[in-house]
Order: structure tokens, then C-alpha cells, then sequence
């Protein structure tokens, strides 16, 4: 699996987040749609933490069957 460095972490979570203002979803609907708590969406956004190389893979692989990245 790829190793996720912060600059890519920071760009993907960047992606969630206009994705998600852009759909008009609240942080709690779309911790739901993850399967994480909206708590860890918000320090997601926040930059008080950042996803793991799993769960960056896992929003990267969201984010593409929903057409926002290639």
C-alpha cells in the first residue's frame, strides 16, 4: 500500500471537505457515510490530526467513485 505523507493526507482531506460543502453535508452525516464519528471528521478538517495511511486510502478511494479525483 502507498505510504501517505502530510502534504497528501493535507490535499485529500482538502478534497473531503470541498466535496462535502459542495453536497451540502453536515461532518456528522458524512462521519456516517465513513463510518467514523463526526469528532474525527471535525480534527480531520481542523488539522488537529490526521487520517492514517489506511483511512487516507480509504477517503481517496471515496472520493474517487464519487468523481472527485482520478
Amino acid at each position: 500500500m502507498l505510504k501517505y505523507n502530510q502534504i497528501m493526507k493535507t490535499k485529500i482531506i482538502e478534497e473531503l471537505n470541498n466535496y462535502r460543502l459542495e453536497n451540502g453535508i453536515s461532518q456528522a452525516k458524512l462521519g456516517k457515510i465513513l463510518g467514523v464519528s463526526h469528532m474525527t471528521i471535525s480534527n480531520w478538517f481542523t488539522g488537529k490530526f490526521f487520517p492514517n495511511d489506511i483511512w487516507a486510502y480509504r477517503i481517496k478511494k471515496f472520493l474517487k467513485e464519487k468523481g472527485v479525483l482520478k
